[in-house]
C-alpha cells in the first residue's frame, strides 16, 4: 500500500442493536480476538444499564449513545515543532476519530473502575458518562481545557 490510503472496510452491524456503531465499540472492547465474550460483556453491560436507569424513555441503547456523545471530544492539542520549540497546537478533530476517541476513553476508564465484572464497570462508566461525570467526561474536560490555554499558538497550525 505505498502512497494509497488503505480502503475502508465495511463493518456488519451488531447482531442484537442492529448498529454499526455498537459494532465498533465491540471491537474496540475486544482482546485476543475474542469477539464473542466482547459481545458478551457489551450486551451484559447493556442490560445492566437498562436495570439501572432513571429516565424511563430512553433505551439503554440510547443512553449508551448519550454517553458516546458526552466523551466525544471536539477539539485537541497536537505538537508542533517550530524553530527548536514544541508548541502544543489546537487542531478540530475529524468526526471519525472523535468517535474512536471516545470509545477508546470510555474503554479505558471502565477498565481502570473497581467494580467486580468488566460489564459492571462498563455499565457504571456509562452511566456516568451519559449524567456528564466520571472520568472520561473529564478526560475530555481537561483536553477541551488544554487546546483553551495553548489557543495563543493556533497560528501555527499545518
Amino acid at each position: 500500500m505505498r502512497k494509497r490510503q488503505a480502503k475502508k472496510r465495511p463493518l456488519l452491524p451488531d447482531p442484537r442493536y442492529n448498529d454499526q456503531l455498537a459494532a465498533r465499540f465491540v471491537n474496540m472492547l475486544m482482546w485476543d480476538g475474542k469477539k464473542s465474550v466482547a459481545f458478551k460483556i457489551f450486551y451484559d453491560a447493556l442490560d445492566i444499564v437498562e436495570e439501572k436507569k432513571t429516565d424511563e424513555e430512553k433505551s439503554a441503547l440510547e443512553i449508551w449513545k448519550d454517553a458516546l456523545s458526552n466523551v466525544m471530544p471536539h477539539v485537541e492539542v497536537r505538537s508542533r515543532r517550530v524553530g527548536g520549540a514544541t508548541f502544543q497546537i489546537p487542531m478540530q478533530i475529524r468526526p471519525d476519530r472523535k468517535i474512536s476517541t471516545a470509545m477508546k476513553w470510555l474503554i479505558s476508564f471502565s477498565r481502570k473502575r473497581s467494580e467486580k465484572s468488566m460489564a459492571q464497570k462498563l455499565a457504571a462508566e456509562i452511566l456516568a458518562a451519559s449524567k456528564e461525570e466520571g472520568a472520561a467526561v473529564k478526560k475530555r474536560t481537561d483536553t477541551h481545557k488544554m487546546a483553551e490555554a495553548n489557543k495563543a499558538f493556533s497560528h501555527f497550525r499545518f
